[in-house]
């Protein structure tokens, strides 16, 4: 039966991964949009954040072999990232706008069982429904809307959608579900809940794509509010910027590692949120390329914290000391992922932090000293997580100090492989501008 379970593993794998370049390698945009079909069909933006899809659950799977190991429950596990992948993929592929709010709630649901199913503490319940309330009770008055908006004007279809909405209320209750999941400082509460109590897979998942789709969905619908967005878009700009600077505090005084990576993740998504509210085509793009590379790097911490976990039995740093001693070729990975999560080149978030500036800046000059400040400070937390993990006396009650496996090097390497050789090929992006 183990035997079965572990080939089964290895399949499910190779499927993911063989899709993911399939997917990858029939890039073309033509006539702007390719796979046109009833109801669905992928643009650039739509492309870029499928193919994240695919490539996180591929790794998703690669990072969960002790669920396999143990059959705990691998089946169904299994069963859930299919479910996840599929939810995923129409959610960013759906045209109509109804189609594709069904599709982002449906999506909460097999990363709520992951959460719950193969959580690590009892605490992991309260974490769920922090996920699960803090997005459905912001996801009504958007369903509202849409079926307002489709009174009105007879057409839920994203390219057919073009009368502006000049309401401060009908505003707020569309794009409320978006900055919950983006997530916006002061409803990002739920985030490093659910990040410290899932599973690596969740963690993987929340990072790499939950919040996306949040940034996804601003971009979707913000051709509905220009209007009103030219007026009322300050507001979040400077929500964003100064919860920016606030979380890359909070960062610097958090103990356990990956509630480090969760606030991280806040601080980052608010430079996503700003460039997406400054309404121009340097945020659009900057707010794409953002939200790929810290997909990937997040992610790729994610795994980093739980390969340590896997042999320490903990996640405080306090105890997770003078790991170069005891795993040196682990440090190489810690290094590697921590400057490109302070946007060092040749990494993707560097590109994008550089695009989102001028994004920001060119909205409002006052927002550099923002700018800085985030940018000073992520080095500072990335830093600190990288030397206060490293260095010092390692912990005398460590159990285990084999560095790794295979899988796990092999995992580390296609978080960041993909974050620093894309660069290469930004003009995908940049030509648009």
């Amino acid at each position: 039966m183990m035997k079965f379970l572990f080939n089964l593993f290895w399949v499910v794998q190779f499927v993911f991964f063989v899709l993911s370049f399939f997917f990858l390698l029939s890039f073309s945009f033509n006539y702007m949009f390719m796979y046109m079909s009833c109801g669905l069909s992928c643009d650039l933006l739509s492309f870029v954040l499928i193919l994240l899809s695919f490539w996180i659950c591929s790794l998703m799977i690669l990072a969960s072999e002790k669920i396999f190991k143990l059959n705990n429950y691998s089946n169904l596990f299994l069963f859930v990232m299919i479910f996840l992948l599929i939810s995923l993929y129409l959610t960013f592929s759906s045209l109509n706008m109804f189609v594709f709010y069904l599709f982002f709630e449906i999506s909460l649901i097999p990363t709520l069982v992951l959460i719950l199913g193969w959580g690590y503490q009892p605490e992991r319940i309260e974490a769920g429904i922090y996920l699960l309330f803090y997005t459905l009770a912001v996801s009504l008055p958007m369903m509202i809307m849409v079926f307002y908006y489709y009174e009105i004007y007879g057409t839920l279809d994203f390219y057919l959608m073009s009368q502006n909405l000049n309401s401060v209320f009908a505003y707020f209750c569309t794009i409320g579900v978006f900055l919950v999941k983006i997530p916006m400082f002061f409803v990002h509460l739920w985030l490093p809940k659910a990040h410290v109590e899932a599973p690596v897979s969740g963690s993987m998942i929340l990072a790499g794509i939950m919040l996306k789709l949040g940034g996804y969905g601003l971009l979707r619908v913000m051709k509905l509010f220009l209007e009103i967005g030219v007026k009322v878009n300050f507001i979040f700009v400077v929500i964003s910027l100064l919860g920016g600077v606030f979380v890359s505090l909070v960062c610097i005084r958090q103990s356990d590692v990956k509630s480090l990576i969760a606030y991280s993740s806040v601080a980052h998504m608010g430079l996503v949120l700003g460039g997406i509210m400054t309404l121009n085509i340097w945020g659009v793009w900057g707010s794409l390329i953002m939200m790929f590379a810290h997909g990937l790097c997040s992610s790729g911490l994610f795994c980093l914290a739980n390969i340590v976990y896997e042999r320490v039995g903990s996640r405080s740093l306090y105890l997770n000391k003078g790991l170069l001693n005891i795993m040196p070729s682990l440090s190489l990975w810690w290094f590697l992922l921590c400057s490109s999560n302070m946007a060092a080149p040749p990494s993707l978030n560097l590109l994008g932090e550089i695009v989102l500036m001028n994004s920001l800046i060119s909205f409002s000059g006052l927002s550099m000293i923002f700018l800085s400040l985030i940018s000073f400070l992520s080095a500072v937390y990335s830093l600190f997580l990288y030397s206060f993990s490293q260095h010092g006396i390692f912990y005398s009650g460590l159990y285990s100090v084999y560095s790794g496996v295979f899988r796990e090097y092999l995992l580390l390497f296609l978080h960041w492989f993909p974050l620093n050789i894309l660069i290469v090929k930004s003009e995908f992006v940049t030509l648009w501008i």
